[in-house]
């Protein structure tokens, strides 16, 4: 990452710097004109907690991308932006240079754009796999049958260390301070609890043009059905998403209570593969493309 003087301008003008919650309406500014959908608080909330680089020429931000440190070991990287008019110019492979400074130590994971995805391989990404995204108005889901001794039930005010763990073993990486902001301010978080143990959870927050499901993390499928169910019915009517892994096993359910799939990211990583536990959760949908 630059630190805190600019660096000198390329020839093209461009100047990289560390970026600020200052420039948090430019880098919105940025998603809108590629038509993300991304609300100033959505950059907000995941800019707490990450690092930031931006391109500036000329005093306007024209490029940026952040990345998430996890542990000692681990970080993800999304939101690598560049304005229409100044792409084609390696202003964003100067911008993942930037983030991935420092990082040669560490697992790496992003969720790349079929555009983004040849400069990603370049600089040492592999596929691992793909995204798919599923949005629509939600209907009414039903309900999906429990054996004895699971169910649903709403998260506890004092259950954040439990759904750290649970997340924790499912993607991977630990992500505790993430997870507690998701929870403190989700609409709805629901449990999947077996024998009074937490065994997966699921949250509905707000994102972008409506609301997000993610993330879900459960012990099988039909565990996940039932929390995503939950979820799609609570918020049935309005403008839903969820970003699932490719395998999941979810695309059938999901397109039959009107989450369409509109788009199938790659998903990369740079560095050691990501290892989670045999037998423990699994992340079935991510919280966003970009944090994962």
């Amino acid at each position: 990452m630059p630190d805190q003087t600019p660096n000198a301008p390329a020839g093209d003008g461009v100047v990289l710097r560390p970026m600020t919650p200052s420039d948090l309406p430019s880098a919105q500014a940025l998603t809108d004109q590629l038509r993300w959908p991304h609300r100033l608080a959505d950059w907000e909330q995941v800019f707490a907690h990450a690092q930031g680089v931006v391109a500036e020429r000329d005093g306007e931000i024209v490029g940026c991308a952040l990345r998430w440190l996890w542990g000692e070991r681990h970080a993800s990287l999304g939101l690598v932006v560049v304005t229409p008019a100044c792409q084609g110019r390696r202003i964003g492979h100067r911008l993942m240079s930037a983030v991935l400074d420092g990082l040669e130590d560490r697992t790496v994971l992003l969720h790349a754009t079929a555009e983004g995805r040849g400069l990603y391989e370049r600089l040492g990404f592999v596929r691992t796999g793909e995204l798919r995204q599923h949005q629509g108005l939600a209907q009414p889901a039903p309900l999906v049958a429990l054996q004895p001794g699971w169910r649903l039930r709403p998260a506890g005010v004092h259950e954040a260390a439990a759904l750290q763990a649970l997340d924790a073993a499912a993607r991977g990486m630990p992500r505790d301070a993430l997870i507690k902001d998701l929870l403190a301010s989700a609409d709805a978080c629901v449990v999947l609890d077996h024998d009074n143990e937490p065994r997966g959870f699921a949250m509905l927050r707000r994102f972008g043009r409506g609301h997000s499901i993610g993330p879900v993390v459960a012990p099988d499928l039909d565990g996940a059905k039932a929390l995503i169910a939950h979820l799609a019915s609570v918020n049935a009517g309005h403008f839903t998403r969820i970003d699932i892994d490719f395998d999941s096993g979810l695309a059938e359910c999901l397109e039959s209570i009107g989450l369409l799939r509109v788009d199938a990211p790659t998903t990369m990583v740079r560095g050691a593969p990501l290892v989670t536990p045999p037998g423990g959760p699994s992340l079935f949908a991510v919280v966003t493309q970009a944090v994962g």
